[in-house]
């Protein structure tokens, strides 16, 4: 939509999976709104329109829906918010347990063979207060449903304790000699509530490790103001602001080393456990932490710019997002409550015809209400994400979103970038071989003035290497960079060329095929350099397998994936580094316009296609792929484009990726199987009258609970040990 702004709110009152899709529903029948609900993160995204709909317009309708919204306030304040709310949560179930205790005990008191029965007008007094006051909230909830022509959890939760009170008011009042259930109202309610309070305590614990990341950035910086140490709250450092960072301390923003030298723990940016070095002009973050040195340093991004922030916001983002098995659920979900009404209208006619008894025909009806809801069946999925991918981010993983995370569980094929992405991305000058006549000076001179006009890593890797000789560059005219195959300019008159050899030949000049093809078998990448008509001679340049490559492309080839790599180098430099690593599939002299056509032509073939790049001639492909790894050390926007960023520059995060994903869609399967078959085998019991109400109640109710429970398991997942 044009002139499209985004906004999260936080959303309270919402009870199930009903809940989020209803309002769901009713946040994108608005003009030029666009909306994702999540029930476990209890948030929704909202795209809009502003010239069409203000955000207190967005409010407005969350509240006519029948809950209530606000913008996201820190993450302090959102915790204490929801701690005051649990806090009345538990102070209401507390009363309402108190009062349903006396009623609970008379049965109990039954099922053990003693007969003691609390007078009528007693129970009534006990149980109102619960149905009507403790329980005001299911009536509530299922009103503002059904006027919203939709159904939930409340609305089972009305009709089946409504059932059970007002039946045992009218035998009561009219003397109708029947039993009397107002302990089964008062205890369905009562139930519901601790289930719902077992769950929050459950779904408090899925987003620890965000609150953890938060956690670990300080309050206060030492800024340097007037010449002066001052200590003052993160929020009013400024870009290039001077800080210091004492032993032992947290950084307090980015910045960048101006003196000292120390080590710093950023495990928690990029799960990496070894501390990385730091001197001057090596970059610092913020929450990461000081080893035994004193550094001085110059704020780069601060607030809302660090990369502290920017990794909240993402993992925020992905535990908002749907995956797409949980639409499925969504769906259920949404046709569910009319299904289940039906059944325990059914359930009653049954019973009541057949037997002639109202009372049993009555009470299995309730049964079949109170242990449908399907609060299950929403949370299965959600929380699962919301806890794998907080897990990822833990560990140096950082997920886009969760279709991302569903989608890489299933890859068959999985394409290696050769440069920056299987090796280290640093290549290094190894050999100089001038053609008779040329010196290693006026060879790398040449070469260097040229390569001074790309940002290519082998040319970079020129300019480092007649840097360090101190080499000096001749003034270079007409230059001109061709994609892949190297550069052309004018010096001192005369036309120059730096490339491959085949760029060479395709420029008329005869190269030494043996020499070339002896350099190659080593895995190194030959440069042609070009003088007028004269081949000056040649530099090789080697890029060395990253430390673990070799071992995470075994892991990932026992994972039954096809790894292919891919190389613009020619074909014997790209054999010899695919058989360092243990590749066997490779295509060499790939152009980065063909990368992305290969993407293409893989996925023609039926295959679900992941890419790992690093670099901007990369973001076609990963824009292509099904699923796309970038390496934090690479390009931004081969970042921007991909779903999934390594902050790891170690190829094993791609394996712990894939593990972490398939681990999660089982965790899901399982929720969703144990969410289902919940239901398949209760109805049918309660529908048969094999379960009492307050036992449906209290399995209904731990449903919710072993989801959440089972899915927090995944915080047991743990990424490969550096």
């Amino acid at each position: 939509m044009e002139n499209s702004n985004s906004i999260d709110l936080q959303v309270t009152g919402m009870h199930c999976a009903a809940c989020a899709t209803r309002l769901e529903k009713a946040l994108n029948q608005l003009p030029d709104v666009s909306s994702s609900v999540s029930i476990a993160t209890e948030k929704a995204h909202i795209e809009f329109n502003p010239d069409r709909i203000t955000l207190d317009g967005l409010i407005k309708a969350i509240q006519a829906t029948g809950f209530d919204a606000h913008p996201l306030r820190d993450f302090a304040a959102e915790k204490k918010a929801r701690m005051l709310a649990l806090r009345e949560e538990k102070r209401r179930f507390l009363i309402s347990a108190l009062l349903t205790a006396p009623l609970l005990l008379q049965m109990l008191l039954m099922f053990a063979g003693i007969h003691f029965m609390l007078p009528a007008w007693f129970q009534f007094l006990l149980a109102t207060p619960v149905q009507f006051w403790i329980g005001r909230r299911f009536y509530d909830g299922a009103w503002n449903s059904l006027s919203s022509r939709s159904a939930n959890m409340d609305v089972l939760v009305a009709l089946g304790t409504s059932a059970a009170y007002f039946m045992s008011c009218a035998s009561w009042l009219f003397e109708l000699h029947q039993p009397l259930y107002f302990e089964a109202s008062a205890t369905l309610i009562t139930l519901v509530l601790l289930g719902k309070l077992l769950e929050a305590n459950a779904k408090s614990k899925t987003s620890s490790a965000l609150e953890a990341l938060i956690r670990l950035q300080p309050k206060t910086a030492h800024v340097e103001r007037s010449g002066a140490m001052q200590d003052i709250p993160i929020e009013e450092v400024l870009v290039n602001d001077v800080f210091w960072v004492r032993p032992g301390e947290n950084v307090p923003v980015d910045g960048l080393v101006v003196e000292g030298t120390s080590s710093m723990d950023e495990s928690m940016l990029t799960g990496e456990s070894l501390p990385q070095e730091k001197h001057p002009e090596a970059k610092v973050y913020a929450a990461t932490n000081n080893g035994r040195g004193l550094l001085k340093c110059r704020a780069l991004a601060v607030g809302s710019h660090t990369q502290l922030a920017s990794i909240i916001r993402l993992v925020e983002k992905a535990q908002g997002s749907k995956a797409a098995i949980q639409r499925l659920a969504d769906r259920v979900s949404a046709i569910f409550v009319p299904v289940v009404v039906g059944i325990a209208l059914l359930t009653f006619s049954a019973w009541w015809m057949l037997s002639g008894n109202f009372n049993t025909a009555l009470i299995n009806a309730v049964a079949v209400l109170v242990i449908s809801c399907p609060c299950a069946l929403g949370l299965a999925t959600p929380t699962a994400l919301v806890v794998s991918t907080g897990r990822a981010a833990q560990s140096g993983i950082l997920v886009r979103d969760a279709e991302a995370l569903e989608r890489t569980h299933k890859l068959s094929i999985l394409l290696l970038d050769k440069t920056g992405t299987l090796t280290n991305g640093r290549p290094s000058v190894t050999d100089m071989i001038p053609t008779p006549g040329i010196s290693d000076i006026e060879l790398l001179k040449i070469a260097f003035s040229l390569a001074r006009a790309s940002t290519h890593p082998l040319s970079k890797a020129l300019v480092e290497h007649a840097e360090k000789l101190q080499i000096p560059h001749l003034e270079t005219m007409n230059v001109k960079e061709f994609s892949g195959k190297g550069l052309k300019a004018d010096i001192e008159g005369q036309a120059c060329l730096l490339g491959s050899p085949a760029f060479a030949e395709q420029n008329g000049v005869s190269i030494d095929k043996q020499l070339m093809l002896n350099l190659q078998q080593k895995g190194k990448s030959m440069n042609a350099v070009v003088r007028g008509a004269e081949l000056l001679g040649y530099i090789a340049v080697a890029d060395q397998l990253r430390e673990r490559s070799r071992e995470a492309i075994a892991e990932l080839i026992g994972m039954n994936l096809r790894v292919v790599m891919i190389s613009g180098d020619s074909l014997e430099t790209a054999k010899a580094i695919a058989e360092q690593a243990g590749i066997s599939e490779y295509r060499a002299e790939v152009m980065p316009q063909d990368k992305e056509a290969l993407v293409q032509s893989y996925k023609s073939g039926g295959h679900l296609v992941g890419m790992v790049g690093d670099g901007i001639n990369d973001a076609p492909a990963l824009a292509a792929a099904d699923v796309s790894f970038a390496m934090k050390s690479g390009s931004d926007i081969a970042i921007e484009a991909a779903d999934i960023t390594l902050m790891k520059n170690d190829l094993m995060s791609v394996v712990d990726a894939i593990s972490l994903s398939r681990k999660t869609l089982s965790k899901i399967r399982q929720n969703l199987f144990f969410a289902f078959g919940y239901n398949v085998l209760g109805i049918p019991l309660a529908a048969l009258g094999m379960l009492n109400p307050v036992i449906a109640g209290a399995a209904m109710a731990m449903s919710s609970v072993s989801v959440v429970s089972n899915a927090l398991l995944l915080k047991r997942w743990k990424a490969h040990p550096r």
